[in-house]
């Protein structure tokens, strides 16, 4: 079955980079009108985002995301892959705790119901949003970032649940270790990274392309049927 977005509508949050960016790039591949958003001032301060529109947004910026409710006339599929992460044990500083959960799960939260509205407007408006193994297990050093993936997923599921009467589906997808800038401490060193590889059945790292498979599947059509459910893509390390 070829996954077909054309006359579809989508925005990435976090997809001018990473696991976002890939899911926009094969979406708009697939004949989706895609918008991504970023932190920086424009699209020209990041790589590989041609074909695609760009808007500036914070996801802890709740004025800002408040008003994208506003930006778009329709919108069929919004993706939600932004998130942070902290290391060094700064999560266990109660300040940086709060605003890894301010932009991993209540940013999350804000957008989903700002833009639901509109979802609800499209024939199967859904929402992607990126969990974490950390959704399902804990992490030794970084309690923030595992307490808001955790988060993330039961959100996943209760919003499941809230929109469906509005007819829009909410999915999670919930990548391994994935090689992108947010996680060059892990992969950067290839003693390390080898170190890790070898834990992971298939034998490596994640590319960000490993994950967008599954995040089309469940923003497609082909899922119409799917709401409230979690795709683990970790090359076999939760098995």
């Amino acid at each position: 079955m070829k996954l077909d977005f054309s006359g579809k509508t989508a925005l990435v949050v976090g997809g001018s980079s990473g696991i976002g960016r890939a899911a926009a790039r094969a979406i708009r591949d697939a004949g989706g009108t895609v918008t991504v958003t970023g932190t920086r001032a424009s699209a020209d301060e990041y790589e590989g985002l041609e074909g695609l529109s760009f808007h500036r947004l914070d996801t802890a910026d709740r004025q800002g995301v408040a008003a994208l409710g506003n930006a778009f006339e329709r919108l069929d599929i919004l993706i939600n892959a932004a998130g942070t992460v902290m290391y060094g044990r700064k999560e266990f500083e109660v300040g940086n705790f709060e605003k890894i959960l301010a932009a991993n799960l209540t940013g999350m939260f804000q957008l989903c119901e700002t833009l639901r509205p509109r979802l609800a407007e499209a024939d199967d408006g859904n929402i992607v949003n990126i969990g974490s193994v950390a959704s399902h297990r804990g992490t030794i050093a970084q309690p923030a970032y595992g307490a808001s993936k955790g988060g993330v997923l039961t959100l996943t599921k209760s919003l499941a649940l809230a929109y469906a009467r509005s007819g829009v589906r909410v999915n999670q997808v919930s990548p391994g270790l994935v090689q992108t800038k947010l996680t060059s401490i892990s992969w950067e060193d290839e003693d390390r990274k080898s170190g890790i590889e070898k834990h992971i059945p298939l034998g490596r790292i994640g590319q960000p392309e490993d994950i967008a498979g599954a995040i089309l599947l469940l923003a497609s059509s082909a899922s119409r049927w799917t709401t409230g459910t979690d795709i683990i893509v970790d090359g076999g390390s939760t098995a």
